[in-house]
């Protein structure tokens, strides 16, 4: 993979998406979970905007991981659902997922993307994006084929899809950035990461 970065960075995040995301972008990075309880955060901010708090969760990771590595830059992202002035979490089962999907069909998915930079335990920058996806109307057949088929893949995945393989499936149109649908607004991240020193400008 070709190199265009010009120091460390470190990936909160064990998704598989942003991964390749990073990799495709010949951004060399190391990936590093981060241990933050996120409903416990959403609960916090329970009637906040769902963007705001795609934006909280995505500076919790980058700060929780960037306080044990301080000497790097930590990059977190993370992303919500809302539906019908509801918001999604990834789903907790397979009965669950059935359910958020029944709850999708024929309506209108508004996809909140964020990212955020630390470096020594402190934000240095966050950024987010949404997307709205027009979710086509589901039948029972293809839900209970379309899960057969993609769980538990998608239980890691908020909205119950992975726009990269059969979940494209689910929806007749998408207004938003590609990278957005995928997790993370990689335009913004990557423009940060040059403000930063991270990437050769």
């Amino acid at each position: 993979m070709t190199d265009l970065t010009g120091s460390e960075i470190l990936l909160a995040s064990n998704s598989g998406s942003r991964k390749a995301m990073l990799e495709a972008a010949g951004i060399a990075f190391t990936a590093l979970g981060a241990d933050v309880d996120e409903r416990a955060l959403e609960a916090e901010m329970e009637g906040a905007e769902p963007g705001e708090i795609a934006q909280a969760l995505a500076a919790a990771k980058a700060a929780t991981v960037s306080a044990a590595r301080p000497d790097v830059l930590v990059l977190g992202s993370d992303s919500l659902v809302e539906v019908a002035g509801r918001r999604f979490d990834k789903p907790g089962s397979r009965e669950e997922a059935a359910e958020h999907l029944r709850f999708f069909s024929g309506q209108i998915m508004t996809l909140h993307s964020a990212a955020a930079l630390a470096r020594g335990g402190q934000i240095v920058w966050i950024g987010s994006d949404f997307a709205r996806l027009r979710v086509r109307a589901l039948s029972e057949d293809f839900i209970a084929a379309y899960l057969a088929a993609e769980w538990p893949a998608v239980s890691y995945c908020v909205g119950v899809f992975r726009i990269e393989g059969p979940g494209v499936q689910l929806f007749e149109s998408i207004m938003g950035d590609q990278f957005t649908v995928l997790g993370m607004p990689l335009l913004q991240v990557l423009e940060a990461l040059r403000a930063e020193g991270a990437l050769l400008s």
